[in-house]
């Protein structure tokens, strides 16, 4: 052996901090480092996993890499020479983040973690060197997060790391609850602190922490929290961001020997890089503890059920049992079997991202979970998959946990997996009858006062009975016309007082829950205003119409009697009570009746949920085609198949009809059913009650009133069975009403983003691909595009060319799948949406004028709007000119969508409503389609005028129209291939020239 621990320890007393420790220390220290070589471009660090030592770097250079969170670009961060600490950072913080790549051979001295830290806690001048000094990879990589959350894209996160890493600060906040008042430091304005390790509730790694004077900070677990303070104003002006991976990743160092004296050090395997990182496991368990959810059961739909309730439950989603149960009882029927790429089809139409691939079992703990795979003949969830473990959602066992080894050798070799993710558009579990606790709390004192009358109510109409059996048994007997004369009385004056109480309560309840349905009323139109343009794409007009109608069905269900009969039903107790003072062998008799209720209701609950499902389902259908009838109408007349509207009509009406009378006979039996049964009980009561009056256990006038009591307490129940239907509804019309609620809006995430500063107009496509579906074929292809402020963009091509989507993606209606759109250098992905299209113009191609006066329908983006700005707009959309040829000018009221008016005129209205709006970015998407071709040309050319120094995007097929625009993009097949001046691409004698020649020709 040619290397001596005596060198070894020479040279960690010349690195620093380590020449802070006690040479004694150092000597002990230099028997404890494990000398590793590694070949150059070996991974010595990386970002994916905790290695179980720190590093020094002894021989040769490194590559410390950064990678930029908002690009995930490697970027050299700094070349590391001998001397170098690595992975200290990682474990102070407890999570990976440094990537180190030997550059030349090189040699790592390393100490086991758990040496360090205790060096770290024994010396504390040793340890401060550590814990109050920021790594530049850290820094870099808090820096990027907020950038990226700032949506400032063109900045070079390196060199603004560099700058400002001698201005950074350092804090530790202990262990437990602590307010910001007890650390003066966080209180500096001049820093924004981010959390950097730890964990601290509601605030995770890469956060922000936001602060005020009475805020309580809670660190959990038994470490520390790590909050790096950068410096609030960051010196950005004039950095553009580096948008090519670093081009030293793949330049070739030269090779450099290493002294004889440690060529003999065995090299680090590669291996060595995934062992034993328990430490790391250890660091993030006690931070990500979760519960796996887990569903039982046995057969195989039971089973497939089960999955997809854990998979729900798991992502925080509704889950709809009856949809997927019908789904997968109707494909075991087929094919006898569940398989993987069905249950993918299925966790799409739940709203996940499904992704069935085969991988070999060495791969399998690399994948993301969690992952739904077949296992011993049936399914299972594997929520997590690590080298050492396997935690796996069995239904039919339980939530197993095995070695990582053992399940891969019972999985094989290879199989297929389906991969499972939440996307942007994947709904979360939020409605339910738990979404009107709000509501209800705010009402909460009137709620009482009704829960206060029906208890007296209830006291009332306990008198009653009483009254009854006094009358018989003193009053009829005795011969005591005077008491029947008090009790008669007193028997009056109750009726009106319950009357009162009763109509009094009835009042309060019915006002209140008006208030509490226009409340969340309301709150449902805003939530559907503002779902994503895709939900409106994937269901009819007519369905979303029936399920926003849902809402009356929860109304109705609230103010009618259906929860005064639950009130009824609990304070059913009390008379029960009463009767077992009466009597426990008639209660026995009077309540034996009650398990057959509850069987009966058990018995067609289900019956009846799947039939008012049909019947919701054929009603929707219905409503859905008739407004599309209406609302093409003149097609239908136009093209005489007003007949055939009508048969199709009548069919899907006929279906909706026999649905409800199947619900109808059902119901009907149900009732009927306890109608015999209360009848039963009453005459049991009697026929029991006889026998004990007559053996003189009871007096007849005990027995009456046992009687009435009796009924008090079957009667709700019976109540409650007839009424089950309406409970059955309203369970539906929450599950329809929860598909607009749960869906998320498509701002949802944009509230905590910065506002889109006043647009100048400059507009860049970064490698942009867009696909409808999710595997279906892609509409825009790796586009890349740059328009400087003020450009007037011509964009032209076939149908089905990807026109209108390109332009759609600027106002955030859809999102591109890869790429990013940049508007001033802002990604717009990380902007608030609704301050972006405050600012963005955009005439569809399918113009809607609402019922109105042209007036108002030009002035609807600006209600303020002078009569002179309107007409202005109206010049400029060449639209005055036949305005004030029409009866009333612009008073003349246009027709619902605009039907009064001719297309070409309703086009130039919606043109004249963008261009009043002032919007510093216009797209016209084929808005001009309807006009000749002489007042396209000129409303061309007044846009061009009127919008000369903002950015205008002009869809067309016209190519003529648009000879004067300063750039013209020609696509095809959703990729750009030409691009331009008119001149330019003339020249060019491509595409555009051959279209262009064609449309002259035809002229």
């Amino acid at each position: 052996m040619s290397y001596t621990t005596v060198e070894f320890q020479k040279f960690i007393s010349s690195v620093a901090p380590f020449d802070r420790l006690p040479p004694e220390v150092i000597a002990e220290l230099a028997q404890k480092f494990e000398p590793w070589r590694y070949r150059m471009g070996q991974i010595v660090l990386t970002q994916k996993k905790m290695l179980p030592h720190v590093a020094i770097l002894y021989e040769g250079k490194a590559r410390l890499l950064g990678y930029d969170p908002r690009t995930q670009i490697p970027v050299t961060l700094k070349l590391l020479k001998p001397g170098a600490i690595i992975g200290w950072v990682n474990l102070i913080r407890g999570i990976p983040g440094e990537t180190v790549i030997s550059s030349t051979e090189a040699v790592c001295l390393t100490i086991r973690n758990s040496e360090f830290l205790q060096l770290l806690e024994q010396y504390p001048q040793f340890g401060e060197a550590f814990y109050q000094q920021a790594a530049l990879v850290e820094v870099f990589e808090l820096l990027g997060y907020q950038l990226e959350q700032q949506a400032l894209a063109e900045i070079d996160l390196k060199q603004l790391t560099t700058e400002i890493i001698n201005d950074v600060a350092v804090y530790s906040l202990p262990p437990g609850t602590s307010s910001i008042k007890e650390h003066p430091p966080l209180q500096d304005s001049q820093r924004i602190w981010v959390v950097s390790g730890g964990n601290i509730a509601s605030c995770p790694i890469g956060n922000r922490l936001d602060l005020c004077d009475t805020q309580k900070i809670e660190v959990n677990g038994s470490m520390p929290a790590r909050l790096i303070g950068l410096p609030a104003q960051l010196p950005t002006e004039n950095w553009q961001l580096a948008t090519q991976a670093d081009a030293s990743l793949s330049a070739t160092s030269s090779v450099e020997s290493l002294p004889e004296s440690v060529r003999d050090i065995p090299y680090a395997e590669a291996e060595l890089l995934e062992a034993d990182n328990s430490s790391a496991e250890q660091a993030i368990d006690v931070t990500k503890e979760k519960d796996y959810p887990y569903v039982h059961g046995k057969t195989p739909q039971e089973v497939g059920v089960a999955c997809f309730q854990m998979l729900s439950q798991y992502f925080g989603m509704p889950f709809r049992k009856e949809v997927i149960r019908r789904i997968i009882t109707e494909q075991l029927q087929r094919s006898n079997t569940l398989s993987l790429p069905v249950c993918g089809a299925i966790a799409e139409l739940m709203g996940l991202n499904a992704q069935l691939v085969k991988v070999p079992a060495r791969a399998v703990t690399n994948l993301k979970t969690p992952i739904l795979v077949r296992w011993q003949d049936s399914l299972a969830i594997i929520y997590e998959i690590n080298d050492r473990h396997a935690i796996i959602g069995v239904p039919e066992i339980g939530i197993l946990r095995r070695p990582s080894a053992d399940f891969l050798d019972s999985w094989g070799t290879q199989g297929e997996v389906l991969l499972l993710q939440k996307t942007k558009e994947t709904p979360q579990e939020r409605f339910g009858l738990r979404w009107f606790l709000p509501a209800l709390k705010r009402y909460r004192r009137v709620l009482i006062e009704v829960f206060i009358a029906s208890f007296f109510v209830q006291l009332f109409g306990l008198a009653n009975p009483l009254m009854v059996q006094v009358i018989i048994d003193k009053v009829i007997v005795q011969n005591s016309v005077d008491t029947l004369q008090v009790l008669g009385v007193f028997l009056l004056a109750i009726a009106i007082f319950e009357a009162i109480l009763t109509t009094l309560r009835t009042y309060l309840f019915v006002d209140t829950t008006n208030r509490i349905d226009m409340s969340l009323g309301s709150e449902i139109i805003d939530h559907l205003l503002r779902l994503p343009l895709r939900y409106f794409e994937r269901r009819p007009v007519g369905e979303i119409s029936t399920r926003v109608n849902e809402l009356e069905n929860i109304r109705q269900f609230l103010t009618g009697t259906a929860l005064t009969v639950v009130l009824d039903a609990i304070f059913s107790i009390v008379y029960i009570v009463a009767m077992i003072v009466y009597s426990p062998i008639l209660t026995l008799v009077a309540l034996g009746i009650i398990p057959l209720f509850i069987g009966l209701t058990l018995f067609f609950s289900p019956i009846i949920r799947r039939q008012l499902r049909t019947k919701a389902e054929r009603n929707a259908q219905t409503q859905s085609y008739l407004v599309e009838v209406m609302t093409g109408i003149q097609t239908v007349k136009a093209q005489n198949i007003e007949l055939r509207s009508r048969w199709q009509w009548q069919e899907k009406y006929a279906n909706y009809v026999s649905a409800g009378f199947q619900t109808v006979i059902t119901s009907t039996l149900a009732g009927s059913t306890s109608s015999f049964l209360n009848k039963l009980s009453g005459l049991l009561v009697l026929w029991v009650g006889a026998f004990l009056v007559l053996d003189q256990q009871l007096t007849l006038g005990q027995l009456i009133a046992f009687r009435i009591i009796a009924s008090y307490v079957t009667s709700p129940i019976l109540r409650l069975t007839q009424l089950w239907q309406n409970f059955q509804e309203t369970a539906l019309s929450l599950e329809r009403l929860a598909d607009i609620v749960d869906t998320p809006q498509e701002a949802e995430q944009d509230r905590t983003n910065i506002p889109m500063p006043s647009i100048e107009g400059a507009v860049k496509y970064e490698n942009v691909s867009f696909r409808f579906k999710s595997h279906g074929p892609l509409q825009l292809y790796n586009v890349n595009l740059d328009f400087p402020p003020g450009t007037f963009v011509g964009v032209v091509g076939q149908s089905g060319a990807g026109k209108s989507t390109l332009t759609k993606l600027i106002s955030r209606l859809y999102e591109p799948e890869s790429g990013r759109i940049l508007i001033d250098g802002y990604d717009i992905s990380k902007v608030e949406l609704y301050s972006l299209r405050r600012q963005i113009g955009v005439v569809p191609q399918e113009t809607l004028l609402f019922d109105g006066t042209v007036q108002e329908n030009i002035a609807l983006t600006n209600p303020d709007a002078t009569t002179e700005e309107i007409i202005e707009a109206a010049k400029v959309a060449a639209a005055h000119e036949f305005i004030m040829t029409l009866s009333n000018g612009y008073n003349t009221r246009v027709g619902e969508r605009g039907s009064a008016l001719s297309g070409g005129q309703r086009q130039r209205i919606a043109i004249a409503r963008t261009v009043l709006q002032q919007p510093r970015i216009l797209v016209l998407d084929e808005a001009t389609s309807a006009l000749d071709y002489a007042t396209e040309q000129q409303v061309c050319i007044n846009l061009i005028d009127a919008f000369r120094d903002r950015t205008v995007f002009f869809i067309t097929h016209r190519l003529g129209s648009i000879k004067n625009s300063d750039v013209i993009v020609m696509m095809d097949a959703g990729s750009v291939v030409e691009q331009g001046t008119h001149e330019e691409l003339m020249k060019l004698k491509g595409r555009y020239y051959y279209l262009y020649q064609q449309q002259e020709a035809r002229m």
